[in-house]
């Protein structure tokens, strides 16, 4: 029985586009605590915008937006072949995956650490000034291992819950758009469905993680989500080319009679 469901064209899709999109979630979570200047990266210097009062802002994103663009792309082609429920199921199990990745890592942060391990990094054979030079960067291991990967409860419930309203939003904005379209304009209801949840995403997480866990200003939360959707909005476009290209290579996999029933059942 189970050669026959695994032979079944339909499941492996639903099982290669779910293990991508559950990976990329999982992962962005955990990259996602480290902020990286845009700009300098491609050698270019700050734009320094203002917005809502704030000077100076430029674009310092969380190490995470290199993978979400992912999430968005395969949200869209989930929705595509396998509907609202295709995409729910897989949404609701990646915060649940999430959840259950945090909670393993706060016990694990809380483990006592060996007597060697949290000075293990630095190679007995450096000479005194590299290994003042390394004790300066990375003195204790096990700190630094907590300063990675234990962030704030903030930071995590707010992420959670943007991405829960995000999918939501995301799933709702694509079918209705698709409804009135039809099979048409593809890049209409994927950008657009985007561009909706991820107006939403961008400030609900802020709004949880920083105004209310942190004490950030209203105007300083509302300007650096205003930068980040600025960016969501940048790849949306970008992206969309790779929408075309998933349904290319998909449909081929499947053949039309299939690639064409399951959009219809989708929809449906």
């Amino acid at each position: 029985m189970n050669r026959n469901i695994l032979s079944n064209k339909e499941t492996r899709l639903f099982l290669i586009l779910g293990g991508f999109f559950v990976t990329s979630a999982l992962i962005a979570e955990f990259m996602g605590v480290k902020v990286f200047s845009l700009e300098r990266t491609l050698g270019l210097e700050p734009v320094n915008l203002s917005f809502f009062g704030q000077q100076a802002l430029s674009f310092n994103l969380t190490a995470g937006v290199l993978l979400w663009p992912a999430v968005f792309v395969l949200t869209d082609v989930i929705n595509e072949y396998f509907g609202m429920k295709g995409v729910r199921m897989l949404s609701n199990m990646t915060i649940a995956l999430i959840i259950f990745a945090f909670i393993s890592l706060y016990l694990a942060i809380n483990l006592v650490p060996a007597d060697f391990w949290p000075t293990s990094h630095i190679p007995p054979d450096l000479s005194a000034p590299e290994k003042a030079d390394l004790t300066a960067k990375v003195g204790d291991y096990d700190h630094a291992y907590r300063l990675v990967f234990g962030q704030g409860m903030w930071i995590i419930f707010g992420s959670l819950v943007a991405f829960f309203i995000g999918q939501v939003l995301d799933v709702y904005i694509f079918h209705r758009i698709k409804r009135i379209t039809g099979e048409k304009k593809v890049w209409l209801r994927a950008t657009g469905s985007t561009l909706g949840s991820q107006l939403v995403d961008s400030f609900v997480v802020g709004f949880i993680a920083f105004y209310i866990g942190a004490g950030w200003s209203l105007s300083l939360v509302l300007a650096i989500g205003l930068m980040n959707y600025s960016y969501k909005v940048f790849m949306a476009v970008v992206l969309t080319p790779l929408i075309y290209l998933a349904h290319y290579f998909i449909d081929s996999y499947l053949g039309e009679e299939v690639a064409t029933r399951m959009k219809k059942q989708a929809t449906g």
